[in-house]
């Protein structure tokens, strides 16, 4: 069974950075697209952003020019680079996976397997 597990999380001021990492074990990474997602206070979760076992992303408009996705696969690691941060970045972000034989394909609607998610708060 595919796990998961979020780092990187914590507390920023507007317009800082921060970098989340996705652990991923139990699985080769081979056919493995990963995304992420996020859930504010009072919201439903939203995807963020989504990119194939070979590389093609997805990046939702909310936050397009300022976040990025990649992945390494040898160390099993996807990556979510969060730069010009604002207050309504401030969410639970979660990491998941779903299995596709098509390298090119990442579906938001597919996840399967989740991480407990990890906390980013955007505050002065």
């Amino acid at each position: 069974q595919l796990q998961l597990v979020e780092s990187g999380g914590g507390l920023v001021q507007p317009g800082g950075s921060l970098r989340l990492s996705c652990g991923s074990s139990g699985f080769a990474m081979d056919f493995v697209a990963i995304g992420w997602f996020r859930q504010a206070p009072g919201k439903e979760r939203e995807g963020v952003s989504c990119i194939s076992s070979g590389g093609v992303t997805n990046i939702a408009d909310s936050v397009k020019g300022r976040f990025t996705i990649f992945r390494d696969n040898a160390k099993k690691l996807t990556f979510l680079q969060m730069d010009n941060l604002v207050r309504e970045d401030t969410a639970v972000y979660y990491c998941a996976a779903h299995i596709s034989p098509n390298v090119n394909y990442c579906g938001y609607g597919d996840m399967i397997y989740w991480g407990k998610g990890t906390l980013v708060t955007v505050s002065s």
